[in-house]
Order: C-alpha cells, then structure tokens, then sequence
C-alpha cells in the first residue's frame, strides 16, 4: 500500500477506537435500500454518478466552503440527470463529513453511495443510519476474508456493494466478493496520479455480471464515450463539475 493509504488507514483506525462511527441506537434493524441504487445505473443512458467532495490528497482543496455547498450541490445534481450520488465522508484527508450524506439524500431524493475507507463492520452499520443506499470497500486496503465479510455485512443490511480495484489482481479479489457494482479505479494509489488508458486495458478482467464503473479522471463527454465504447456501464465523476460554475450545466453535457 501507499504511504498515503497507510495514512488514511491509521487516521481510520484511531477514529474507529474513539468511537466515532457507532449507529445510533433504534437503527440495528433499519435496512437500506441498495436494491434502488442498483437499478439506477441500470437504466438506459449514461449513468453517472456525481460527487460531492471537499479535497483530495493530490488536488488538494476542490470545493472551498463545501459545509454550505451540500444542497446546492445535491439539487443541481438531481436537475441534471445523475444516477445517483456519491458523498465523500472522510474526515482527516478528504474533508469530509458524515452529516453531508442524509443533507444530500434529502434535497436530492437520489440513491447515494457512501463513499470513506471502510474497515469495520461498524462502519457498515453507521453507513445504514446515515441513511446510505451503497458502500464503497476498497480492494487494496482489505485482505480478500476482510473484504468478503464486509460485503456480506452489507448484503444482509440491505446496502448494495461497489467494490473497486485498481489493478487486474485487486479486481479478481473484488469479484470474489460478489459485488453490485465492480468499479475500476484509474488512479494509481501510489501516486495518485490517473490514467484513463489503465480502465480501457483492465475492462477485460471485470466479469459479467455486476455494473461496470469507471472511476476517477472523466472529464468530458469525449472521456464517457471512450470508457464506454469500452465496456462500462457507470462513471463516477467529482472535480470536473465541482469545479464548474454550473454543475447542473456540467453533468447535463456530460451526458
């Protein structure tokens, strides 16, 4: 793993101790509803997934005052056709907030994906009190017995999967774990850098049956047709309409 995967593994682990991602109580038989988030990137169309984020390791700060941003955002995504959206909770890295993914689901009415470094089935639950729709678990920071149990963890909540690798042998560890949705991540987690060229060659090695999702570094419409053309199903994009003066405006040329 990278030293920033190993920072963000740590951070993960101390919040974990303290605490912090205990479900509230009345929430252990809640159930969440991953069968909706499914069937949207399902449909007809280019399905995209939509953002929203705060900053990143190798961007740095993307979206300055994101805490007053939520709805906006949120809104504007829902105005512009999103399958669905993808709210980055983590903290110490990312910036994110836990609170963002209900503010989100509430204005937008769309499926949402949690999206933080999953590691513990406390996670899992707190994802479901939330009120989340889906879970990303990484392939690269879970052994495959770490990832197959969380992912049967949030079978049984209701959460539907999106297990992603960044390499072929991490997507053969995501398959094993019988996944929603596989996502191909075209950042290299050693550098953060992307590479769109690395989804077209590692497309192959995603099998039949769940949702193909191309993750990181779309940037256009020319970028979804190519990945497409290829073979995926899904995209999930951030910094090009986070970035952009009209984000409802941005997702619509996208699609």
């Amino acid at each position: 793993m990278s030293g920033i995967l190993d920072r963000i593994l740590e951070a993960k682990r101390a919040r974990l101790d303290r605490g912090e991602y205990a479900a509230a109580s009345g929430d252990s038989n809640r159930r969440a509803d991953g069968h909706r988030f499914v069937a949207s990137l399902r449909e007809p169309g280019v399905r995209i997934i939509a953002e929203i984020k705060h900053r990143s390791p190798s961007a740095g700060e993307i979206l300055p005052g994101a805490e007053g941003k939520i709805e906006t955002f949120a809104l504007a995504y829902r105005r512009g056709h999103a399958a669905a959206i993808s709210v980055v909770t983590e903290e110490d890295h990312f910036g994110g907030k836990p609170e963002w993914l209900p503010r989100a689901k509430r204005i937008s009415g769309l499926p949402v994906l949690m999206k933080d470094f999953v590691i513990s089935p406390d996670q899992v639950d707190f994802a479901v009190s939330l009120g989340a729709d889906a879970i990303l678990l990484i392939a690269g920071a879970l052994s495959s017995r770490e990832l197959a149990a969380l992912a049967r963890k949030a079978r049984d909540r209701g959460l539907a999967t999106v297990i992603e690798g960044h390499d072929a042998g991490e997507i053969g560890r995501a398959a094993e774990a019988k996944p929603d949705v596989l996502g191909v991540n075209a950042r290299d987690l050693t550098d953060f850098a992307t590479d769109l060229s690395r989804l077209e060659e590692l497309v192959g090695t995603v099998p039949v049956g769940p949702v193909r999702l191309a993750e990181s570094g779309i940037r256009s419409a020319a970028d979804v047709a190519r990945l497409r053309d290829a073979g995926y199903e899904a995209f999930l994009v951030g910094e090009v309409l986070l970035r952009h003066e009209d984000p409802e405006q941005a997702l619509r040329d996208l699609r």
